[in-house]
């Protein structure tokens, strides 16, 4: 059983019902850029996908754990959204050339290794329509749990089994998207409540659009 998977059975609804404060900056670029197709790789139990949905917007999603994909599944039949839900790898993503015309992805890039990253990052390009936007965050080199557990690969620390976490820094963020017109790449702050109580995360949020002079 995978990292998340047990999580998501021990702990639920990790991160509440509410979506991410970063919904509201995602939902304002999109409906100026006129996107209404979107794709959430790592959805979870479906927090943000409801959020982005009931905003009016075209929803798909794909996640690796089991029981967030149930949990998902389960809470889109209730509320009627028709969030398209998909159970697989975000690494091996199934979609066609040009399918979306946004990506909004929470929070779920940092846990990939380096050469898992830029194949990710280059499928997101591979499967976004001609000027698509992205809109990532990820954990910035000021989160407070920077350099805490073995160092696997450059600021890719492990502090829990079977989780390795890269933390970014505005340039090195910079380099991932390199293949992408950057509109905003700055800090926010978010407050969590779960595990050990409330705590306040530092992340960058990218904004990025796909350049297809760049390919």
């Amino acid at each position: 059983m995978s990292y998340w998977d047990k999580r998501f059975r021990s702990e639920g609804k990790i991160w509440g019902a509410r979506p991410s404060i970063t919904l509201e900056i995602t939902i304002d670029f999109f409906t100026k850029n006129n996107v209404r197709k979107v794709l959430i790789p790592g959805s979870g139990y479906g927090r943000n996908a409801e959020a982005l949905a009931k905003a009016g917007f075209n929803v798909s999603g794909i996640e690796i754990s089991e029981t967030a994909h149930r949990m998902a599944v389960s809470s889109n039949e209730k509320s009627r959204l028709g969030i398209d839900y998909e159970l697989g790898d975000a690494l091996e993503m199934p979609y066609r050339d040009e399918n979306f015309e946004g990506v909004y992805c929470l929070n779920t890039l940092h846990f990939f290794k380096q050469d898992e990253r830029i194949r990710f990052i280059d499928d997101v390009h591979r499967i976004l329509k001609r000027r698509g936007l992205t809109v990532f965050t990820v954990f910035s080199e000021k989160e407070p749990s920077f350099g805490k557990g073995e160092e696997i690969e450059p600021n890719t620390f492990e502090s829990k089994k079977d989780r390795p976490t890269h933390y970014f820094s505005e340039k090195d963020l910079n380099e991932h998207f390199k293949n992408y017109e950057i509109l905003v790449n700055t800090i926010i702050e978010e407050q969590e409540n779960h595990g050990a109580g409330p705590h306040i995360h530092s992340l960058r949020l990218i904004v990025a659009r796909k350049n297809d002079h760049l390919r």
